[in-house]
């Protein structure tokens, strides 16, 4: 089993309080802006919430092209984008890739959304 090496995800929170509470740094709405427009997009929210509500919150790339209705390229393509955001980790088992949830990954996006 190989696993491909990732970047850290970043975690804004880590600078910033939540949006509405103080001026977001340049750097970090940058950063924060990188991460919504990797999640802005239909199929990438599908394919997060499929991922996610799999058997171990995990999923064979080769089961992900038929529930989002795209070609093998198109869904390879889009995990890519969300695995270099950060949101999902890729295992190469054999000759199919395995994505799984990044914990934590969606929650640092969202604290800083939340003004609670």
């Amino acid at each position: 089993m190989t696993t491909t090496s990732l970047l850290p995800v970043v975690d804004v929170t880590a600078c910033c309080s939540p949006l509405t509470r103080r001026t977001l740094p340049a750097e970090s709405a940058e950063n924060l802006a990188r991460l919504l427009k990797a999640l802005a997009d239909p199929t990438r929210l599908r394919l997060i919430s499929i991922v996610a509500a799999s058997e171990r919150q995990e999923a064979c790339a080769c089961d992900l092209t038929a529930p989002v209705g795209l070609s093998q390229p198109t869904v390879s393509h889009h995990l890519k984008v969300l695995t270099d955001a950060g949101f999902l980790s890729r295992t190469q088992r054999g000759t199919w890739a395995y994505f799984a949830l990044v914990p934590g990954a969606l929650d640092s996006v969202a604290r800083l959304l939340v003004s609670a």
